[in-house]
């Protein structure tokens, strides 16, 4: 009778220890699909960035309670971004839009893969007065931050996800 308890007790033990185990690799798995499913999207050029938090270069930052989104495909490059911060010259009576809105269709895509896992993107659009520069930089989990450089704007820098 004891050595029946003692062996129900050592296969319970490694039961748990085989579940343990089963669910560590399944969510292995599940990452590495997920990596491979972002380096592919970036690769591509397909992929939305999702903004919800935005620190401008004056003042704090700010969580965003609406969807704002930058939309990048093969060939075109969609910007649908609030602005928070001073602007200097070339702008509108009452500010316009007040955002970074525009769509470019002419622009230089370039990645780089970072060491520790990750993306560094620049995107340079061609066609989009007074903006020079998109840097993305996108971790394996697919947490990103966007940076924005203006001619006629302060520096701007969102975080968010890639969908």
């Amino acid at each position: 009778m004891k050595t029946l308890k003692i062996i129900l007790a050592f296969l319970l033990i490694a039961g748990t220890g085989l579940s343990v185990a089963i669910a560590q690799s399944s969510s292995k798995d599940k990452k590495a699909a997920k990596v491979a499913a972002i380096k592919k999207n970036v690769e591509s050029k397909h992929y939305t960035f999702l903004a919800n938090y935005v620190l401008p270069q004056r003042g704090g930052g700010k969580q965003l309670t609406s969807e704002y989104d930058l939309r990048v495909t093969p060939d075109s490059v969609i910007s649908f971004l609030p602005y928070f911060g001073r602007a200097y010259f070339d702008v509108p009576y009452g500010g316009g839009d007040g955002g970074l809105k525009f769509t470019s269709t002419k622009f230089t895509y370039e990645v780089k893969e970072k060491k520790k896992g990750g993306w560094e993107i620049t995107i340079i659009p061609s066609d989009v007065k007074n903006l020079s520069r998109l840097s993305l930089s996108i971790s394996s989990d697919g947490y990103a931050s966007l940076s924005v450089n203006s001619a006629n704007r302060d520096f701007i820098t969102f975080d968010g996800y890639l969908k």
